[in-house]
């Protein structure tokens, strides 16, 4: 069967600060600029999830998207919108809350409910402009 890509655009608004707790304010500014802002800053996320695998003979999906539509929901929308990433969500209290960081931990919280048959690949919109995709290792 040919392998297919579906695709699920989702999005969610959160504030965050870019800084490492081991440098100080000044060399965070040089390096992150605005976005070391103490007070924070916030983005509105635009998140595609992609999907590729083979079309399955008896549904004609690759993978039904109304079951994404909820994954995204509870493990991406629920955890993210509207919150202070550094401050509200475990995993940022540590690792530092960049678009690219924050699109490998999102690809982490999907793949383990993903099937290991279907590639997975996210595409995060920081702002219109600024976007990354990450595959997996």
């Amino acid at each position: 069967m040919p392998r297919v890509t579906v695709h699920r655009k989702a999005h969610f608004n959160a504030a965050h600060r870019l800084f490492n707790p081991k440098w100080s304010d000044e060399k965070n500014y040089e390096v992150f600029g605005k976005c070391s802002n103490p007070n924070y800053h916030g983005h509105n996320y635009e998140l595609i999830v992609s999907l590729t695998g083979e079309v399955d003979k008896e549904t004609g999906y690759v993978y039904d998207l109304g079951k994404l539509k909820e994954l995204i929901k509870s493990e991406v929308e629920e955890a993210f919108d509207h919150k202070n990433l550094n401050v509200e969500v475990e995993v940022f209290k540590e690792l530092n809350p960049t678009v690219e960081n924050i699109s490998i931990v999102i690809y982490n919280k999907l793949r383990v409910s993903i099937p290991k048959n279907l590639d997975l690949e996210i595409t995060l919109y920081e702002t219109p402009r600024n976007y990354v995709t990450y595959r997996g290792e």
